[in-house]
């Protein structure tokens, strides 16, 4: 599904993509929140400064195309600012890699077109409701068919794991006492019959 977004020529954006077909943009094991301009890595949420914001926002619009370094330039700074682009650029997409736990030698995420631009190549989907809603709405779903996890909430399944494995330990250590003890019963027993 192609995606058109409208851009304002040599302004710098806010970082807001009013143009997104959805509010939600999922890639790997991240999730975007545009509205919210947060990010999500399974769940947990990642600190994205501004101008690494935008340029995620500018490679998401059009994944698999590649954006050019004038085009980052051009959404990030105004065209009366005065720095180092290539040197911003360069220091703004190695910030988004390292959030992204991304490399340029393995790209999963963001790829380099020597001398264009950068490339988002990871599969990216447009969604309508966060992962969290939909992972709720799957427990609820499980939680009908099984009447015995109705009322079970995530911490109270951790604190049961937790729990479990605490009995267990606690067993095991019972077992290794009482086999002690038996072994000293049997052994004072059996001096004292000669």
């Amino acid at each position: 599904m192609k995606m058109e977004f409208q851009l304002a020529e040599g302004k710098a954006e806010t970082g807001k993509a009013e143009r997104f077909p959805t509010r939600y943009v999922r890639f790997g094991a991240f999730e975007l929140d545009v509205k919210r301009q947060d990010l999500l890595k399974n769940g947990a949420r990642l600190r994205l400064p501004g101008k690494v914001y935008q340029v995620l926002i500018t490679l998401l619009e059009r994944p698999g195309e590649i954006v050019t370094r004038e085009e980052l330039r051009a959404r990030l700074w105004p065209s009366d600012t005065h720095v180092n682009f290539d040197a911003n650029v360069n220091t703004t997409v190695n910030k988004l890699r390292q959030i992204l736990g991304d490399s340029n030698e393995e790209s999963a995420y963001v790829q380099t077109i020597p001398r264009r631009g950068y490339s988002f190549v990871s599969k990216v989907e447009f969604v309508e409701q966060p992962e969290t809603a939909g992972m709720a709405r799957d427990e609820a779903e499980r939680g009908e068919e099984n009447p015995s996890l109705r009322g079970e909430t995530a911490g109270s399944k951790l604190f049961a794991a937790h729990s479990a494995k605490v009995w267990f330990t606690a067993g095991v250590i019972a077992l290794v006492v009482a086999a002690m003890l038996l072994g000293a019963a049997i052994t004072l027993f059996s001096h004292r019959a000669f």
